[in-house]
């Protein structure tokens, strides 16, 4: 069975001016989870869309998010990558999890969100503390929103505290991140296996009650 997933990059920095390294840890999960049939279809750079403020899943003219909506839920898996800033998530991540709150009015027949039977995991990546909290605040937004989490589903890199060496800059990726990507993937791709041959069957008596 071959999954498709799909990467956002969240980083503040437009394609064309400067490498990313949350680019570099979303590369290090994709090729890990290559190697469970799982395609990484593409990676989505925010910043390069006009996504507009707000909680819908469509803000009107000039909103580039219905498109982005429909590209990340084409995929099994969508890695969710963002840098550390000021100990948190990025400010265009925040906006992600803004607009995805409409997944929880647009529920189907049984109550099921589009998400449903989706998995998230994340990336993340900084030159300060931040990693867990950021894991912990995504990963209950992405619940919320309907995405699943499978275990060990955060694979971070942070350096030296004020320091100026990024993630990309390693000469090779420590030891320790890499086995967190490797476990990361076989979690991931065994997990959405299940829930592609058998996804969630919401509740029945939804439709009745509505």
């Amino acid at each position: 069975m071959t999954l498709k997933a799909v990467a956002i990059n969240c980083t503040l920095k437009r394609s064309g001016k400067e490498s990313s390294s949350t680019d570099a840890m979303i590369d290090l999960i994709a090729e890990q989870l290559a190697k469970h049939e799982v395609e990484l279809t593409e990676t989505i750079r925010i910043a390069d869309y006009n996504v507009l403020p707000g909680v819908s899943s469509d803000e009107g003219d000039g909103d580039e998010w219905p498109d982005l909506r429909e590209r990340i839920l084409a995929a099994d898996i969508l890695i969710f990558g963002t840098p550390i800033w000021m100990g948190q998530m990025s400010s265009i991540a925040k906006r992600v999890l803004e607009r995805m709150d409409a997944f929880m009015s647009e529920t189907d027949e049984t109550g099921r969100m589009p998400s449903f039977s989706k998995l998230a995991v994340a990336a993340i990546v900084g030159n300060e503390d931040g990693a867990h909290r950021i894991s912990a605040d995504l990963f209950q937004a992405l619940n919320d929103v309907g995405f699943t989490i499978p275990a060990g589903a955060a694979c971070y890199w942070v350096g030296e505290a004020m320091g100026s060496t990024d993630f990309q800059d390693l000469d090779e990726t420590p030891e320790a991140t890499f086995e967190t990507a490797r476990m990361l993937a076989a979690n991931t791709a065994h997990l959405a296996k299940l829930l592609k041959s058998k996804p969630y069957p919401g509740d029945e008596e939804h439709d009745d009650e509505s």
